[in-house]
């Protein structure tokens, strides 16, 4: 076992992105919130699970301004998202009960003004009773607005030290007039963000910033490592060329591996299309969060339509659209079938907002007709959102046939799972550019806070050549696990019936991406694999090192005969493929596949 049950992955790692769940009885017991695995859950990945350190901030924020006995608070970096965590809650509870849903927002202490170029982190604070912790765990979830680990950490330090202080007269945020939906009943949650873990330790080491080696640190060092790079608050400066540097690297400006200043310096260029800049990319907090505020932008910009839900999505970004404004259409196979059947609704004068889909589809790999749908689009006039975070813009270039492009930067384009970031990008040549341009003008909100941008800068300079690597590594390794009797079927993007399409994308120099899928003929073969299989463990994908899943159980625990009628079977096992050497993977996965073959006996 790589990691403990419970403990962060990458070990040894404050703000680590995954959590080690190494056995299959164990994501079991994490779905069922068994006592013996609460206990030991240190961290997770931070929208299901809330890191000690914003659950300490919360509890400071409810001492001071609620009743610790029967309140609690979720966190947001700014009123604004803070607002749309409040009216969801008042959407879902009776009227009566509206003054108890209250938000405190804190702003830097007058006294930090002297110094305009520091950063000087704002906090809204939702606060409500107890017993709707559960429909507040649904926007954290499912928006991925709430504040990251590290902005919690700062905020922590700020209110304690008297830096941040309470906004008595707030700016008010302009209440959409948009409806929520509670959606279908499987997606409407239990429990709160809190139900995984109620306190617990933080791990005590962080990535060096000041080295290009990616071995960890104490606390203690590397909190005297920030204090000397950054001065007592972070440097607005830096922070902004680390956001220029990685909207120049979603936007394929750079397609080399450089360090920052190398970043700034290097002449502007065409990024992934003609005419595309950095300033059409969008950063935010985490992926979801660019699929939950594209999706509001986009209510904004067109009106309040319905959407469009194409192939088997991530779960949140169906939640998304069936949660917040009129609701989606939902075709979970993604098939030639159910594209005839949206044109036939199209035909008969049914009209859309967008439709959203991923490139390729997680977990089962499959890439739609985007040629298609992009036609459809033009026709009928609606948007096309695409998620390329598993298929990433090196090996695929998606944008001429998408109106904006979302991604989670938490993945590969980090890879050391340790900080959260998403991006949207826009067409410039797409129908809807300059209408999209000017709400995203109006609309948008920057904040990703200062410190994980510099993190998500270090961590993408090597962007290009990791993902030579994995590709290569994959291929390789999906190749052979083809050949084994014991594997029922192998989900990878060379392998699938709709490859066609995903032929139309790929890039002169792309492969297939580091993901996979397989299945086994039986549970008991598909537990053995897992169990036996030494890498890490966990939820998330897009490592460095190489990171595995019963994603199924994880993602669908509680809708398994659901998911299985969109053929995404309950003892599939996801395989996110790392920088190891190709040799030592097939060894491992060997060594997996022989105690599988026991099990079947």
């Amino acid at each position: 076992m790589l990691q403990d049950v419970g403990g962060p992955v990458p070990p040894n790692t404050d703000h680590a992105v995954s959590v080690s769940l190494p056995t299959w009885s164990a994501n079991v017991a994490y779905e069922e919130g068994e006592p013996w695995i609460v206990r030991k859950m240190k961290c997770g990945y931070p929208r299901f699970f809330i890191h000690p350190v914003i659950q300490e901030l919360a509890r400071e924020v409810v001492k001071l301004h609620g009743n610790t006995e029967t309140e609690a608070a979720s966190l947001f970096p700014s009123l604004k998202t803070a607002s749309v965590c409040r009216s969801f809650i008042l959407s879902r509870i009776p009227s009566r009960e509206s003054p108890r849903i209250r938000i405190v927002n804190f702003v830097p202490a007058p006294h930090t003004e002297s110094r305009p170029q520091t950063i000087r982190s704002p906090l809204s604070c939702v606060i409500y009773p107890t017993e709707y912790a559960s429909i507040a765990k649904q926007v954290w979830q499912h928006s991925g607005n709430g504040i990251s680990s590290r902005r919690g950490e700062f905020c922590l330090s700020a209110l304690r030290d008297g830096f941040l202080v309470e906004d008595k007269e707030p700016a008010q945020v302009e209440q959409s007039s948009q409806k929520f939906s509670k959606g279908p009943r499987r997606y409407q949650g239990r429990g709160s963000a809190n139900d995984i873990v109620r306190g617990g330790s933080v791990p005590a080491s962080a990535p060096d910033l000041s080295t290009e080696n990616t071995e960890t640190q104490d606390s203690r060092e590397y909190a005297q490592f920030i204090e000397e790079r950054f001065g007592r608050n972070l440097s607005v400066l830096l922070a902004d060329q680390a956001k220029q540097a990685v909207r120049r690297r979603i936007a394929g400006v750079l397609t080399a591996n450089v360090d920052l200043s190398e970043a700034l310096d290097e002449a502007s260029g065409e990024g992934r299309v003609a005419g595309l800049t950095d300033s059409d990319v969008f950063l935010f907090p985490s992926g979801m969060c660019s699929i939950f505020n594209t999706h509001q932008i986009l209510l904004a910009a067109r009106g309040p339509l319905k959407s469009i839900c194409f192939g088997f999505p991530y779960i949140d970004t169906l939640k998304t659209l069936e949660k917040w404004g009129p609701g989606c259409v939902f075709y979970g196979h993604g098939s030639a079938e159910d594209l005839d059947d949206l044109e036939s609704r199209l035909e008969g004068g049914e009209r859309f907002l967008a439709l959203f889909t991923e490139f390729p589809g997680n977990p089962l790999l499959k890439s739609p007709d985007l040629k298609r749908i992009y036609a459809l689009a033009q026709k009928y006039d609606f948007a096309v959102v695409v998620d390329e975070t598993v298929g990433n813009f090196l090996n695929i270039n998606v944008l001429p046939y998408a109106d904006i492009v979302v991604s989670s930067l938490t993945k590969v384009f980090s890879g050391d799972s340790n900080v959260m970031g998403g991006s949207a990008v826009i067409n410039p040549h797409g129908r809807y550019y300059q209408e999209l341009r000017a709400t995203f003008s109006r609309e948008y909100e920057d904040n990703l806070w200062a410190e994980d941008a510099v993190f998500l800068e270090r961590n993408s300079r090597d962007f290009v050549s990791r993902i030579e690597k994995i590709n290569n590594t994959t291929e390789d390794i999906t190749a052979w696990l083809k050949e084994s009797p014991v594997v029922k079927d192998v989900y990878y993007p060379k392998y699938s019936t709709s490859r066609v399409f995903y032929e139309d994308f790929r890039t002169p120099n792309g492969g297939y991406g580091g993901l996979f899928s397989i299945t086994f003929h039986s549970d008991a073969e598909a537990i053995a694999f897992f169990d036996h299989l030494e890498v890490l463990k966990g939820p998330s994908l897009g490592t460095n090192f190489t990171l595995s899943s019963p994603y199924t159980l994880l993602a669908h625990y509680n809708e398994l005969d659901w998911a299985a009628s969109f053929g995404v079977e309950s003892n599939l096992v996801r395989i996110s493929v790392g920088l190891e050497d190709v040799s030592d993977l097939r060894d491992q996965v060997q060594r997996a596949l022989a105690a599988a073959a026991k099990a079947k006996d």
